[in-house]
């Protein structure tokens, strides 16, 4: 299962790097909008009994994340508006973090689809405006998949080896508090790394990756509550050995609206 992900993640990053760099930015904008929407799809699962929803439901939230996405675009909203949306999108995961731990088992049905709403539809704003916005947005991109993906195989190598004390037992009974310092650790690195990549300062750029990559666990933690809610294992099969997109990108769309965020707020252009 190991050399399967490994082979399955070096395929994708190549894929990754081939239409950031190598292609129009129109590509990574359909890149960024399909892999919303295929996450949709699967989120769907979320809203039924035992992973079993009606194929109409399941297109009328696709539907509905499509016209989220609509709404943020035509026209394109004032930058105060951007604050509303980035607001209302961490603000969702403080939520989803106190749902994670002081009541992962009261959540009723219809939550699933205002949590997939409130975790798709700014996700892709964020992901689409880092792109757009900065002078080195195809990089920006980059690194945050990089930033997640350093804590997550932190996370998943520290809490194979050390892990004992458990996470979330009643949400991901897997995860450990080791592993989260595994993955805080490999995540600093990595965010160490990339303030002289972009020649930011440090100590700011640091504090900046730490939130990333808090928010980031949570949403890790927030799907992972949300499938076993719906009785499913994995979010889908897309991908040999990672799972559906979901599952490759759950980390992504918590982490997504902190960066832009915070890039704003460090006043990159």
């Amino acid at each position: 299962m190991l050399e399967q992900r490994i082979r399955t993640a070096l395929v994708l990053g190549v894929v990754l790097i081939v239409v950031l760099f190598a292609l129009p930015v129109w590509a990574t904008l359909l890149l960024i909008t399909l892999a919303i929407l295929a996450g949709a799809w699967e989120w769907s699962a979320f809203i039924g009994v035992d992973g079993r929803v009606a194929r109409g439901t399941r297109t009328g939230f696709v539907t509905l994340v499509a016209m989220g996405f609509a709404a943020l675009t035509l026209p394109r909203p004032p930058l105060v508006a951007e604050y509303v949306v980035l607001a209302v999108a961490i603000g969702w995961w403080v939520v989803a973090f106190a749902w994670v731990v002081l009541a992962p088992g009261a959540a009723p049905r219809p939550s699933g689809a205002l949590a997939g709403l409130l975790t798709l539809v700014p996700a892709w704003y964020s992901l689409i405006h880092v792109r757009l916005d900065f002078a080195a947005g195809a990089q920006w991109v980059l690194f945050l998949l990089i930033l997640v993906t350093a804590t997550d195989s932190g996370a998943y190598f520290t809490g194979r080896r050390f892990g004992r004390v458990k996470l979330a037992p009643r949400v991901s009974p897997g995860k450990t508090w080791e592993g989260v310092i595994g993955g805080l650790t490999a995540g600093c690195l990595a965010a160490w790394a990339g303030a002289g990549w972009f020649d930011l300062p440090v100590l700011p750029f640091l504090l900046l990756g730490v939130a990333v990559i808090v928010f980031s666990i949570v949403g890790d933690l927030t799907e992972s509550l949300l499938k076993r809610r719906a009785g499913v294992k994995d979010s889908g099969t897309l991908f040999p050995g990672h799972g559906g997109m979901l599952d490759r990108i759950d980390s992504l769309t918590a982490a997504a609206p902190v960066l832009l965020a915070g890039l704003r707020a460090l006043g990159v252009t």
